[in-house]
């Protein structure tokens, strides 16, 4: 969570290196200039930062007809000839796997190796080269954290998956092992998918996933530790009576798939849940075994959503009340409540819903109807899908992986040889203020990395400000914030009854009175290329006021064949609190927070000219009519082994 050290640093306190210009509501008028005289130092950080307003004005409101850098790097990756994308995972019944850019958009940018090599992150889990997806079994054994993951060997697109492995004392730094678990049998012939890790009472493993069999249906199967000694669990062996679950009556043999890690019932036994779908209702069928080897369907399902379509990576997990620490899978009672997570192959996000768990039943309801998984809240609001958590004993902490794609295109991933990466790992939960959301935020071992701290208090900036931040580096970033309104013009100002959305409503383009303020990432000097993280407050007729947590992508890039989508979010900001921010910038990956993690989204980016030292951070304020008030610390994160 932020906290009064993570925006001040006595030893770190800066002057205030930065000027600002406010921006015209309209053409300015002979009239309007000022008489008096400037020093000639003065008058020319003046007119230069007056500059950047109105430049970042035009680069707010311009279209996307941006001009095309120049090649950054004399060594120009292959040519790409333009090709329709394929799809890829569909049909063999998993989601989609391929990124496909809007239609008409011209996928032959010239990216050259310089501008690929550069997206490749410092601090974000990724494998040596090619394609990698889903977190599986993610687990602590014996002092070591393991990372299981969807790992295609032979290149870096979707294919035959196998079960990649890598291990970490802290979650950040890994060493990278052989494969867990191969292709190698007629029940996981088509690919060794999804699946999770439990821990028995003796300290045993065993782990359940789902095979693609020799012909596309889909199983679950059983799989332990060769050597149970073995803290680096370096060897796997499959249970020789696999598959130990088939698609029951009623289920298609492409909708079964992602079994849970178990937890025990009141009965002694222990319980998974597996995400499918009848029609278009998405369900999570129920288990019971008692040795990981023979199982009993329960009557009916763990829960249910109309609408929704098929279930993947199903979870389910209790989180505590009042306790600020994590609970192990299998804790339930009076202080507890329960959250159910799928990722909706419809749409490919993320959504999770709280609720009461009836462990005799095997029922699940969630607490507030109109927020059931898939219609209500979500992890994410960005690039974010196929999370796992596990519950992490060493530290008492529930902490949660997700695989987070690319989002430009297949023959860019083939030119740099690797594909997706892992999100820094969050800790979860529920959000003791609110009692409606959980709280996500990166794990405290993250912290390690920081190095160089800058740090600006009660900065003030006018309304229509941009202010360059004077950093020696932006491109691997931890900058926490907090904004306040001024609040005399809130208090002045009438409300409304305009809804906003941070994408249909143009992103950081459209200025109101009371937003949108924030930071541009990965901006070029001339914003030529810039993304936007930001807060816009709208203020209903009823004077309440709402708060939208944004990213903006639309202009992060003068490349044609990548995606800019706007993402965001309403966020809930509680009486007395300020608005606070926490913003990831490692290379192609911005991890941005806000509220202390109830509000959290995830942007892949890929900029052409604001990359290596063209890379540059600036803080804005685009509202119309209020002021704010920022104090802001931002680290240098050092790279981390991977």
């Amino acid at each position: 969570m932020a906290s009064s050290s993570d925006l001040e640093d006595p030893n770190a306190i800066s002057a205030l290196p930065y000027s600002y210009a406010p921006l015209p509501d309209g053409e300015p008028t002979a009239g309007d200039q000022p008489t008096t005289g400037l020093h000639p130092k003065k008058a020319a950080i003046f007119f230069v930062c007056a500059f950047l307003s109105v430049t970042f004005l035009v680069a707010l409101f311009a279209g996307n007809e941006h001009v095309l850098p120049k090649d950054l790097s004399t060594n120009a990756a292959p040519s790409m000839a333009v090709t329709t994308p394929l799809s890829r995972g569909v049909d063999k019944g998993v989601s989609e796997k391929s990124f496909r850019p809007l239609l008409g958009a011209e996928n032959s940018y010239p990216w050259s190796s310089n501008m690929l090599d550069w997206q490749r992150t410092a601090f974000h889990f990724q494998p040596e080269n090619n394609w990698m997806n889903d977190p599986n079994g993610p687990v602590f054994y014996k002092g070591w954290y393991h990372l299981f993951y969807q790992y295609h060997p032979d290149a870096p697109v979707w294919g035959k998956i196998v079960w990649g492995h890598a291990v970490s004392k802290d979650l950040i730094n890994w060493r990278h092992l052989p494969i867990a678990m191969e292709t190698d049998q007629w029940y996981d012939e088509q690919g060794v998918w999804t699946g999770s890790a439990t821990i028995l009472p003796d300290g045993q493993l065993v782990v359940l996933y789902t095979g693609s069999t020799n012909e596309s249906v889909q199983v679950q199967n059983l799989a332990y530790p060769a050597d149970t000694s073995d803290p680096l669990l370096i060897n796997w062996v499959k249970y020789p009576g696999n598959p130990v679950l088939v698609p029951p009556p009623g289920i298609d043999n492409k909708d079964f798939r992602d079994p849970t890690t178990a937890w025990k019932t009141p009965e002694g036994k222990w319980r998974i849940t597996i995400g499918s779908k009848i029609n278009k209702t998405g369900i999570s069928l129920v288990y019971d075994t008692e040795d990981f080897k023979t199982f009993e369907l329960l009557d009916g399902v763990l829960h249910a959503v109309p609408g929704t379509g098929m279930w993947e990576c199903v979870d389910f997990y209790p989180i505590s009340k009042q306790a600020e620490n994590g609970l192990d899978t299998s804790v339930d009672g009076p202080g507890v409540k329960h959250v159910v997570k799928a990722s909706l192959d419809d749409d490919r996000n993320d959504y999770y819903a709280i609720g009461s768990y009836d462990a005799y039943k095997g029922k699940w309801t969630p607490d507030n109807p109109t927020l059931d998984v898939g219609i209500g809240l979500r992890y994410d609001y960005g690039v974010y899908y196929a999370s796992k958590t596990f519950y992490d004993q060493n530290k008492q902490r529930r902490v949660s992986w997700s695989w987070i794609k690319e989002t430009d295109t297949e023959a860019s991933d083939i030119s740099k040889g690797w594909a997706s990466l892992m999100g820094v790992p969050r800790t979860i939960l529920l959000d003791k203020k609110t009692q409606s959301n959980i709280i996500q935020w990166p794990v405290e071992e993250i912290n390690a990395l920081r190095t160089n701290a800058t740090v600006f208090n009660n900065l003030i900036m006018e309304a229509g400000s941009l202010v360059p931040l004077d950093l020696p580096a932006a491109s691997q970033l931890d900058i926490v914030a907090e904004f306040e309104l001024d609040e005399q013009t809130v208090m002045r100002l009438n409300g409304a009854a305009v809804a906003y959305d941070c994408a249909k409503n143009g992103g950081a383009a459209t200025r109101g009175a009371l937003g949108p303020f924030g930071f541009s990432v990965l901006a070029h000097d001339g914003l030529i290329e810039h993304t936007p993280v930001y807060f816009y407050v709208a203020k209903g007729v009823d004077g309440n006021l709402e708060t939208f947590f944004c990213a903006d992508q639309s202009r992060s890039s003068t490349a044609t064949d990548v995606d800019k989508s706007i993402f965001g979010n309403i966020v809930p900001v509680l009486k007395g609190e300020k608005l606070s921010m926490r913003i990831l910038v490692d290379h192609s990956i911005v991890e941005s927070f806000a509220q202390e993690g109830r509000t959290c989204i995830t942007s892949r980016v890929y900029p052409t000219k604001a990359i290596y030292n063209n890379a540059r951070l600036f803080l804005f304020n685009n509202a119309t009519a209020a002021s704010v008030t920022a104090s802001v610390s931002v680290w240098q994160m050092k790279s981390a082994e991977i």
